[in-house]
């Protein structure tokens, strides 16, 4: 049985719910998002919801970034007087400078930490906490539920489908000529992270044909793996996010779904309105 006192730490792209966090004392690092060089604390400054209606609106230009280095030492400072150790888990390293400043806060303050990059964001990044808090709970041995946590964010995907790519262009992923024959021609580029990395993972025809793509993806996997739940990932449009869901739920009845708001991060380079599909092979 485990009997050290462990702290369970993330950042804000974990989309994990306030009641989540309040349950199991989850200490959580806000990323910061950047509005015209103005910063607001995400959750606690600006809700992502507040943030995708002020790209909408706004022609401003829109950024984010990690958190102070001065947050996690402080944060790692506290916990060093109440816990054993903590077990932190954040946004893929490639994404996001987070995870190494992690480290080095707690490296700063003498504070036991086991940090594991998620390689990934959203949905599976909270999927791996809840998964670690769960194994913890079962009393395994924190090296084994290390080595489950890092098996299985292998097998994470999380698949989006930009509206437009007006925001792709303005972030430079993509340039403003292939932008404007995409909107002539209806492409949509599936964007794929994998391998803790954004990719184009294909381009289709018209947002239907998109979703059947999601779809078929997940079929895929179901055919040789075990797929419990899934999340329908959306930048601020839930009522496509609802029809994407029921569609999800007329093809898989056993599969249960959950909707959540898609993560600035992400949210930041492929703009309002992106609808994604992620889950877990477990």
């Amino acid at each position: 049985m485990n009997t050290a006192k462990i702290a369970w730490i993330t950042d804000t792209t974990a989309s994990l719910s306030n009641e989540f966090i309040e349950q199991y004392n989850i200490h959580v690092v806000p990323l910061h998002i950047v509005i015209n060089q103005e910063s607001y604390r995400e959750t606690i400054d600006i809700t992502q919801k507040e943030f995708y209606e002020r790209m909408k609106k706004e022609d401003s230009k829109f950024q984010t970034s990690q958190p102070a280095i001065g947050d996690f030492v402080e944060l790692y400072t506290r916990l060093k007087e109440d816990y054993d150790y903590g077990i932190a888990i954040h946004a893929s390293s490639l994404l996001s400078g987070t995870f190494q400043t992690s480290v080095m806060a707690a490296e700063m303050a003498d504070f036991k930490l086991l940090a594991i990059d998620s390689l990934t964001g959203s949905y599976p990044l909270s999927f791996l906490i809840k998964k670690g808090i769960e194994l913890m709970e079962q009393g395994l041995d924190i090296s084994e539920v290390i080595a489950k946590l890092n098996t299985l964010r292998e097998n994470t995907r999380l698949f989006l489908v930009p509206s437009s790519l007006d925001q792709l262009r303005k972030s430079g992923r993509v340039s403003g000529g292939q932008a404007i024959l995409a909107s002539l021609f209806n492409i949509k580029p599936i964007l794929s992270i994998e391998d803790g990395g954004a990719k184009i993972k294909d381009k289709v025809r018209t947002e239907k044909r998109a979703l059947a793509w999601l779809i078929n993806n997940l079929k895929t996997d179901l055919e040789t793996k075990i797929v419990k739940k899934v999340a329908i990932v959306h930048a601020n449009d839930s009522e496509r996010a609802a029809e994407f869901e029921k569609l999800v739920n007329e093809t898989f009845p056993d599969i249960e779904t959950e909707s959540m708001m898609l993560i600035t991060v992400a949210g930041v380079h492929t703009g309002v309105g992106t609808l994604g599909l992620s889950w877990v092979c477990e």
